[in-house]
């Protein structure tokens, strides 16, 4: 199965050992043939590699919020896959910021779990997933546009703390995007 494969793969073990975290590949695979909605993000972070299960941290639950879906609806992988840039945390660098997904994981994996889903809605987190899934390089833009792909498809800042700022200057998406993001997913589960 293409999740055990995920699962047990190593291609990042030489260049995770040379972060300053030095850690091993843990791929976080959560994902089902069959479920409806995609969640597009970027890579795992430190607690998810401790976890192994996807947001399982603040952004998370700012994430869920948005959905309009609760712990246990988020989790149920027949209904939402998460299916990240790259699978493993990629480390920190030396002044402690996170790393980029390795691009091997996508050019890997990415095609291969793409055709293993066909989801009703797909909900791409940050640049790295928007560059992907649409080519564009702007975030900012790229969700301000957001009608240009909803009901299928909607870009999304990450929902980490970090972005709070972008979120203060940018009001208009949670007025705007989230209701409509929670109505097309309510419609679907």
């Amino acid at each position: 199965m293409l999740r055990d494969e995920i699962s047990a793969c190593r291609l990042c073990a030489d260049r995770f050992r040379t972060t300053a975290t030095a850690h091993a590949p843990r791929p976080v695979a959560w994902f089902r043939p069959g479920a409806r909605i995609l969640v597009a993000s970027q890579a795992p972070g430190l607690r998810v590699h401790g976890t192994g299960r996807p947001f399982t941290d603040a952004s998370g639950r700012r994430l869920r919020d948005w959905m309009g879906v609760d712990e246990d609806t988020f989790y149920d992988q027949s209904r939402i896959a998460i299916v990240p840039m790259a699978f493993c945390f990629p480390g920190y660098d030396a002044a402690g910021s996170d790393l980029p997904p390795p691009p091997i994981c996508a050019a890997t994996w990415r095609e291969r779990v793409m055709a293993d889903l066909q989801p009703r809605v797909t909900l791409l987190i940050g640049g790295y997933a928007m560059r992907w899934h649409l080519g564009t390089r702007n975030v900012t833009q790229a969700v301000a546009a957001w009608r240009d792909h909803a009901p299928a498809v909607f870009p999304l800042p990450h929902p980490s703390w970090r972005n709070t700022g972008w979120l203060k200057r940018n009001p208009w998406f949670e007025a705007e995007l989230v209701p409509e993001l929670r109505h097309s997913l309510a419609a679907l589960l």
